[in-house]
């Protein structure tokens, strides 16, 4: 099963100078890089299966989308510095048009654009596209399928403009309680693995 998690930044910036002392002050980007931490490292290894696509939607640019391809990433460690700083060398780039990725390094991308491109980019690739959500189906009941998308938030919950965008999709929940982004990634990844 592939495994395809999407995380939309609120806050963080899409361009700039990020400090690398102050994670949580620069957007949250603390919450991002624990989210790729979640979705991609395992002990001794890369998870294969799985990427994950950060939505920088702060700041005052255009959006910026950065995708991490487990099945090739190569170069990064799984301390937040780290993948922090990679981040950093994405944010100092020109932002490449909408639907063109561009690699940085091995497993790295960019590309412009928002959670409506990424959600149209799974369903071209027949991605299952589910939205984390404590109201929304046990994730338990999820069934196997070849590629399974999931959509979270950072520390902010969905605006309006995104929960219209979601109607369409199955809601999961991993309980009643509001669990942090990358708690709820490394239990579902649990619970995949198992399926």
């Amino acid at each position: 099963m592939q495994r395809h998690y999407a995380i939309i930044g609120h806050k963080a910036p899409s361009s700039g100078n990020l400090n690398l002392n102050d994670l949580p002050g620069s957007g949250r980007i603390d919450v991002l890089v624990r989210a790729i931490n979640s979705a991609l490292f395992i002990s001794h290894g890369i998870r294969k299966d799985t990427n994950i696509t950060l939505h920088l939607q702060g700041g005052e640019g255009p959006d910026r989308r950065v995708f991490f391809d487990g099945e090739i990433l190569a170069g990064v460690r799984p301390d937040e510095r780290s993948i922090a700083g990679q981040i950093k060398a994405v944010m100092k780039l020109p932002i490449p048009p909408i639907g063109q990725y561009k690699e940085i390094t091995q497993g790295i991308f960019h590309s412009g654009g928002d959670i409506s491109d990424t959600i149209n980019s799974w369903k071209n690739e027949g991605v299952d596209i589910n939205i984390l959500d404590a109201n929304g189906r046990d994730i338990s009941h999820i069934s196997k399928k070849e590629k399974v998308g999931i959509i979270l938030s950072d520390d902010s919950p969905f605006n309006e403009k995104e929960i219209e965008q979601f109607t369409e999709y199955e809601k999961i929940s991993l309980g009643e309680k509001w669990l942090q982004g990358h708690s709820c990634i490394a239990i579902s990844q649990y619970i995949f693995d198992k399926l």
